[in-house]
């Protein structure tokens, strides 16, 4: 065109697919040094902010067994290609009618590997320590299979209006565990009560993880794992998690990359349900009582 032509010296004009209603679903790969590799079927990966992962979830709603089964040999296919040894990523973008396409593969252990360990009963920072140390995989692909449900929130010191990061000192920190009805809770952090979240480094506080032998039973435990986190000291988005997970879309599994932005267009302002705002009133209302007495 005459405009490219003028800035960059090309008139070429390159013509880029349309996903509809993309999803981002991954498939973890792990291979040794023996030319063996294995597909740990999907993680689910749609909901986003600034193309960043915020919730992750194994195994994904949306895909049948005949897809999960097409992704997984397609991207142990990519890492024999290459002779790939260790844990791998190959990522997909995926539309609405379960066509994928290949976005990228991240060589080396993602963020959100804890969903499919806890799936499928591997750890996968164990069989990396072996692979490469020359050990063939202790499993293969036949024993693989999906056990239950497992949800990962991402937990940032960030603004959850603006989505920048907030710095500071950790004046109270204290994690969802070891109360009942939360035993299904695994929270992977390197802070403590008293850290510093500083300006050089990513503003994750930790990665909280649920899981059941269903959905709606990692969800629910979920849900109260954030109502039981306490962080004081710096701005978070655990009210915004736990506004995610509410949402109808969201627990239907009607998502895409596109939900934060479509659900938050406005940013999230934050938002209370009927019985918590009639508690509120209720104890607001005895406060008063009792000053006036």
């Amino acid at each position: 065109t005459e405009e490219a032509m003028t800035a960059v010296k090309d008139g070429r004009l390159l013509i880029e697919k349309f996903i509809d209603n993309p999803r981002h679903i991954e498939i973890q790969v792990l291979g040794d040094q023996h030319g063996n590799v294995v597909y740990l079927n999907e993680r689910e990966c749609s909901i986003q902010r600034r193309n960043q992962k915020v919730i992750e979830e194994a195994p994904s709603t949306f895909l049948d067994p005949e897809t999960r089964r097409s992704m997984g040999e397609q991207a142990v296919a990519l890492a024999k290609s290459v002779q790939y040894e260790s844990a791998g990523t190959v990522e997909f973008l995926v539309d609405s009618q379960k066509n994928f396409y290949f976005l990228e593969m991240n060589t080396r252990l993602q963020v959100e590997h804890p969903v499919t360990e806890i799936i499928t009963g591997t750890d996968l920072v164990k069989e990396m320590i072996n692979v490469a140390s020359g050990l063939p995989l202790s499993f293969s692909q036949k024993d693989i299979d999906i056990n239950g449900w497992a949800i990962e929130a991402r937990v940032y010191a960030e603004d959850p209006v603006t989505f920048l990061p907030s710095i500071g000192f950790l004046s109270h920190y204290m994690e969802p565990t070891g109360k009942p009805g939360l035993e299904n809770v695994r929270v992977d952090t390197g802070i403590v009560e008293g850290s510093t979240i500083s300006m050089f480094y990513d503003p994750m506080i930790s990665k909280l993880v649920t899981y059941g032998p269903t959905r709606d039973f990692a969800l629910k435990v979920m849900a109260k794992a954030l109502d039981n986190y306490c962080i004081k000291g710096v701005r978070h988005n655990v009210p915004l998690l736990r506004d995610i997970i509410s949402q109808p879309q969201f627990i239907s599994g009607d998502i895409s990359t596109n939900f934060i932005q479509e659900v938050y267009s406005d940013g999230f302002t934050g938002r209370m349900d009927k019985a918590n705002k009639n508690e509120l009133i209720a104890v607001a209302a005895y406060m008063h009582i009792k000053r006036t007495e």
